[in-house]
């Protein structure tokens, strides 16, 4: 994984691009290049961060973060193909997220599994 290169997109819009640095199971780091869609997504990524530090106190705030600046973005792999399933961080120049191929199946609602 290391120097392969992800793209993160939102339509037709480029966010960036993340060139792998570290990988470190389950997250890969890496520098983050912004392209044309990321400035209207930056401080949704900096509330999502500054939220995530006390997700304890309240993960609704961080979910309504996360959920603002993961609207409509794709993550797509090396290969292409875009990932099923995501979460990713990005900070300044660097970027780090984690990833599935297939959907996380939802959690019931009552909490049981």
């Amino acid at each position: 994984m290391i120097g392969k290169v992800w793209r993160v997109e939102r339509g037709t819009d480029v966010v960036g691009e993340i060139t792998i640095m570290e990988a470190d199971f389950p997250w890969l780091n890496g520098r983050f290049v912004p392209g044309p869609g990321y400035p209207e997504l930056r401080p949704h990524f900096a509330r999502e961060l500054e939220l995530v530090e006390t997700i304890d106190d309240d993960v609704t705030a961080w979910e309504d973060a996360y959920s603002r600046a993961s609207d409509g973005v794709r993550l797509v792999a090396p290969n292409g193909r875009p990932v099923a399933e995501f979460l990713l961080h990005i900070e300044d120049d660097a970027a780090w997220f984690r990833w599935n191929d297939e959907p996380v199946p939802a959690e019931p609602a009552d909490g049981s599994a």
